[in-house]
């Protein structure tokens, strides 16, 4: 009976584990599913200048996570530069980012600047996010790759 016991205790920590080594591997904010920005379509917020849901039927991947796409030209335009519509700090908020957290983050509540996206938690988060863009930026810029491998993402209902 110890000797189960033990057995199943060794496999539960294996199991998790392996869970959390695969939710390391991901550099994005991505659900359950790897899916990234919700499902939002990265490059709609250069190329449509709003926000779009994408469709499973035009995805890629970066950073482990795979993103979807409105378009296969919108697909094609990412997979040719991912970094330049990626959002920054990994899809996180970037508002969260300056108070050393890593907050979820609504996909209508963006901004593109100095030709970088960066979403918020939501648009009242966006809202204090756009007092000091710059400001901002330069803050996240600094603190990010600290807290890039946190693990307790904070994931708001909103």
């Amino acid at each position: 009976m110890i000797k189960k016991l033990i057995s199943a205790a060794a496999i539960s920590s294996a199991l998790l584990i392996s869970s959390l080594t695969s939710a390391a591997d991901i550099d994005a904010n991505a659900d359950v599913n790897d899916i990234a920005i919700k499902g939002y379509d990265p490059v709609s917020y250069f190329m449509d200048n709003k926000a779009m849901m994408g469709s499973s039927d035009y995805t890629a991947t970066h950073k482990n996570a795979i993103y979807q796409f409105a378009s296969a030209d919108h697909r094609d335009a990412f997979r040719a530069n991912p970094e330049k519509y990626a959002p920054q700090f990994g899809g996180f908020c970037a508002f969260g980012v300056t108070k050393e957290r890593k907050f979820d983050t609504d996909p209508t509540a963006w901004r593109i600047s100095d030709g970088k996206l960066y979403l918020n938690l939501n648009k009242n988060v966006q809202k204090l996010w756009l007092k000091d863009v710059p400001g901002n930026i330069a803050y996240a810029d600094g603190v990010w790759p600290e807290i890039k491998g946190y693990t307790d993402t904070v994931l708001e209902d909103r």
